[in-house]
């Protein structure tokens, strides 16, 4: 993919140990110890608050452990957001709606979002309590050595399916599935949440045919994303970690599944031909 130099996204929030600047993490006594300090060194407290980002200790930033991402990787997944704003953007336009570009957060380890307490061991993930996607980079390499999905548009093809489930939000699709959950078995639930997830992967590949035709991909991207698609299925994750599959507990869709759906909409770049809910085969 065609990245780097090219225009990178301002909705990055980086959490990473060490890579917040202008904001002291945590908040409460450790903010006035740190003032108290300033104060003693001759400093101006007010200064640091004034250039301070946050103080507000009811959002901990939790930043443990040590990141192996580099300002390259941070570059590559601003550059991507960029695109998903810029596409996107577009496409709302046209429909007469006006798109609300989300946040991404860059994180080691663990994060406090709206939607809980997460490690990174669950992978890269949108929280539509607050409109974030949130991703630890070193799940991008673990992306190439694990899952054998290899190439920066495989990492892109992650970035651009949990922006989809952004789109979904803003659509309202996100809450109607929601609202299932008490109303249906937890195997008929977990159908939905397939179907949600396949859209999803529809949309990443929307994002992906609008930026072929922004001339941004080069050879063998397409075939890096379809293999990340299908890197992921629920299938081929539970046979690697357990030897078999149970498809009433799949709640992402099969590799098979996964990479249709994306291709479609690589090849169509058409919103509107991915109602998987109504598809009655996936």
């Amino acid at each position: 993919m065609l990245w780097k130099g090219r225009r990178q996204s301002a909705n990055i929030e980086d959490r990473r140990a060490g890579r917040m600047p202008g904001r002291i993490a945590g908040g409460g006594l450790g903010t006035l110890v740190i003032l108290l300090l300033v104060w003693l060194l001759g400093g101006n407290p007010l200064e640091v608050l004034q250039t301070g980002e946050s103080f507000d200790s009811s959002v901990p930033q939790v930043t443990t452990g040590q990141s192996s991402a580099n300002d390259a990787e941070r570059e590559f997944v601003s550059v991507v957001l960029a695109d998903t704003e810029e596409v996107w953007g577009k496409l709302f336009r046209e429909q007469g709606m006006s798109y609300r570009a989300p946040k991404l957060v860059l994180f080691n380890s663990m994060v406090q979002s709206a939607c809980g307490f997460s490690q990174a061991a669950t992978g890269p993930f949108y929280c539509p309590g607050d409109e974030k996607v949130y991703i630890d980079l070193d799940f991008l390499s673990e992306l190439q050595k694990r899952f054998k999905a290899e190439g920066d548009f495989a990492s892109a093809y992650i970035i651009a399916h949990e922006v989809g489930h952004h789109v979904q939000k803003q659509l309202g699709i996100t809450e109607k599935v929601m609202a299932m959950r008490d109303r249906v078995s937890e195997g008929d639930f977990n159908r939905y949440m397939v179907r949600l997830e396949l859209q999803a992967d529809f949309f990443a590949g929307v994002w992906a045919h609008y930026a072929k035709r922004m001339n941004l991909l080069e050879p063998g991207d397409l075939q890096e994303a379809v293999n990340a698609a299908g890197a992921v299925g629920d299938d081929r994750i539970q046979n690697q970690s357990q030897g078999y599959a149970v498809p009433d507990s799949f709640t992402h869709g099969t590799s098979e599944q996964r990479m249709r759906w994306f291709y479609k909409g690589y090849t169509t770049g058409d919103i509107t031909a991915g109602d998987t809910f109504s598809a009655k085969a996936l």
